[in-house]
């Protein structure tokens, strides 16, 4: 009888003991990756509607570069911004008011007549969408521990890619069957829609309802900033911030590096489907299925970055190696992307171009470094300065490859262009960043 009631007794802590963690993170990170779709699908439909509203609205090169360029503009300068809301206010807020205000601008677009009107919306598109990628290192700094932020990196950025990857023939069909102004709409109309399921589910860590103990035990242990919230209350944010973020040597290489990385991507988001169907001939659906492959392979690429990269911490290898080796790789293999000028075969540049995006998408968990690296205070202003860097290539690069384009009637001086960017990019890595451990800020007042 005794024995009976001891083992009833026992009972309920052998059932706390074997109470699984719960896998609350996903979820959130399942968001992110829809979302990053979203951000990139509002920023990319102009490249497939590009050649279209060309020819509707009698536009060149070197003037439709511009409007390819206009969402760089808004976009690289208002990342410190956006990051220091961020900090301040949270990524639910955040992040879902941007949500609408971009849907809202990107709908708008279907309605544009000239120039003027797509130009003015296209730079609103780019205030709009400032905070996504801070709000992204942040949610994965605070959901995360350090050991499975690579692979969550990768799986929301691969965001970028498979979402083009499937979203791509459907955009040229839509192009094909309603005209460009319909690209526009369908797309806005899609991020309205995912605005009202951010809000229902997205919650910090220590607010949500669907992770239990277990897993905030987990995630907090393994340095995922839990408490980030609390701890942004102990510190006012100053612009003076700002200077702790170009004091370091790590943080002025990783600009540099994201620079270069953006640069291809920014190839591939702007002028890449008009080079298939200018360059190469294409006819709109085959560009749409054909261009759909190196989208794919980016995806996967970016995946297996972030894999590797964790895998190689799970080992015991350092951070250094683990975090860098994927992104030098990567960088170095996008330097491929010249080689389409040497061939005329189509199926041949669609794999050279497939080569190199996969390249790029295995080097672009950069956003990783600023997870581990940048002061827990300051993770959403990191995130934006590191964006602003990367996204200086939005600017640069639709325009420099619209005047080469315009001057040459050719793409070979802008792949040339692209392939060096990379490279720089790679030597940033190998010679500039330091070592790869996360900056603490310390109070010089007395």
């Amino acid at each position: 009888m005794s024995y009976q009631l001891e083992t009833q007794k026992e009972r309920p802590i052998q059932q706390v003991k074997r109470k699984k963690r719960s896998r609350a993170r996903f979820t959130i990170l399942a968001l992110l990756f829809v979302g990053t779709a979203i951000n990139y699908l509002d920023r990319t439909n102009m490249a497939v509607a590009a050649s279209s509203i060309q020819d509707d609205l009698g536009l060149n090169a070197a003037t439709m570069g511009l409007i390819l360029s206009a969402f760089g503009w808004t976009y690289a300068f208002m990342q410190i911004p956006g990051g220091w809301f961020i900090d301040r206010f949270g990524p639910r807020l955040i992040y879902g008011l941007s949500l609408i205000l971009f849907s809202c601008f990107t709908l708008a677009q279907g309605f544009a007549k000239n120039f003027g009107t797509l130009f003015g919306l296209r730079l609103g598109l780019g205030l709009s969408e400032s905070p996504a990628f801070p709000a992204n290192s942040r949610v994965v700094a605070s959901w995360f521990p350090q050991r499975e932020r690579a692979l969550a990196t990768g799986v929301y950025t691969a965001g970028e890619y498979v979402g083009l990857a499937l979203a791509t023939p459907f955009l040229f069909w839509l192009l094909s069957s309603f005209g460009w102004h319909s690209i526009f709409i369908v797309t806005g109309v899609i991020g309205l829609l995912f605005a009202i399921v951010w809000f229902k589910v997205y919650r910090e860590p220590t607010q949500s309802k669907h992770i239990n103990e277990e897993e905030l035990k987990y995630i907090e242990e393994g340095g995922a900033l839990v408490k980030i919230e609390k701890d942004k209350q102990s510190h006012k944010m100053k612009w003076s911030d700002i200077q702790h973020l170009f004091k370091y040597r790590q943080f002025i290489g990783m600009y540099l590096g994201q620079f270069s990385i953006a640069s291809t991507l920014y190839f591939f988001l702007t002028w890449f489907p008009t080079y298939l169907t200018q360059e190469k001939g294409m006819t709109f659906l085959k560009a749409g299925f054909m261009g759909s492959f190196p989208y794919i392979a980016a995806g996967i690429g970016v995946l297996l970055g972030g894999y590797w990269s964790d895998k190689m911490v799970k080992r015991g290898l350092s951070l250094n190696i683990a975090r860098k080796t994927p992104v030098i790789i990567g960088l170095l293999g996008s330097c491929s992307i010249v080689l389409a000028n040497y061939t005329e075969s189509i199926g041949l540049v669609i794999t050279i171009m497939s080569i190199a995006f996969f390249a790029q998408g295995m080097s672009n968990i950069t956003w990783t470094l600023v997870s581990d690296m940048a002061p827990k205070e300051l993770v959403g202003l990191a995130g934006g300065v590191f964006n602003l860097a990367a996204n200086l290539a939005a600017i640069v690069t639709p325009i420099v490859i619209g005047v080469i384009v315009s001057r040459t009637a050719s793409f070979n001086g802008a792949l040339i262009f692209v392939s060096a960017v990379a490279l720089v990019g790679a030597l940033s890595y190998i010679f500039v960043i330091g070592d790869v451990k996360r900056v603490e800020i310390v109070d010089n007042k007395k």
